[in-house]
């Protein structure tokens, strides 16, 4: 595959949007073509999967129900969208991929690790991101952004110790995968924070603009 694959992470209202779309800005100022998607979610199929995961009258869903379901959409969302894409030599911009699974549905619902590693590499046929950027953030202040902009859904309705449980596995996630994973502060502007991401793909893009004009 020629494409370049590159996931976004992180607490819910860490601004993973906003990076989309100045990443997204970035390559296409060289020409590059990229494909944006997001999990649960990206097709058809990953959309519906999505609308039952989220959707906040699903209180009694169980873990093991969840994680199936996430599993699911990404399968579909591999097959569909990112692994025709790289083959072609596109970018795909990805907002969540396994690591959320391990870091929601491990750390945050404490279902057991060591079966959520094989879930994946059935889900995606072991394929990595190139680059995964952990855009981290205290949860309260996400959730708190979030609460400033629409409702929360099904997983944002969570308590704050569920959250918690979250960030501390995603920052466990990074350490022990740091050449992948680039965990960059959410708390600095997104100017500021945009910068700190196209420096980290020079090695990928070496030619990476900013978007000074986002």
């Amino acid at each position: 595959m020629t494409g370049i694959f590159i996931t976004f992470e992180g607490a819910d209202g860490a601004g993973k949007t906003t990076q989309l779309d100045m990443l997204t800005t970035s390559f296409q100022m060289i020409g590059q073509e990229v494909i944006r998607t997001r999990e649960p979610g990206g097709t058809v199929i990953g959309e519906a999967i999505r609308h039952l995961l989220l959707d906040p009258s699903m209180g009694s869903m169980g873990a093991e129900t969840e994680i199936f379901l996430y599993e699911a959409a990404r399968a579909q969302l591999v097959r569909e969208v990112i692994k025709p894409a790289l083959l072609k030599g596109q970018v795909v911009l990805c907002d969540r991929f396994t690591d959320s699974t391990m870091a929601y549905q491990g750390f945050g619902r404490g279902l057991e690790r060591a079966m959520i590693d094989p879930l994946n590499d059935l889900a995606t046929g072991g394929m990595k991101p190139h680059r995964t950027f952990l855009l981290d953030l205290d949860p309260q202040v996400g959730l708190q952004r979030l609460q400033a902009k629409r409702g929360a859904d099904r997983l944002e309705q969570e308590n704050l110790l569920f959250h918690q449980r979250v960030r501390e596995g995603f920052l466990t996630i990074a350490q022990k995968d740091n050449n992948r994973i680039k965990v960059i502060s959410a708390d600095g502007s997104a100017v500021a924070v945009h910068q700190a991401i196209v420096e980290s793909l020079r090695e990928l893009s070496p030619t990476l603009p900013f978007c000074s004009t986002c």
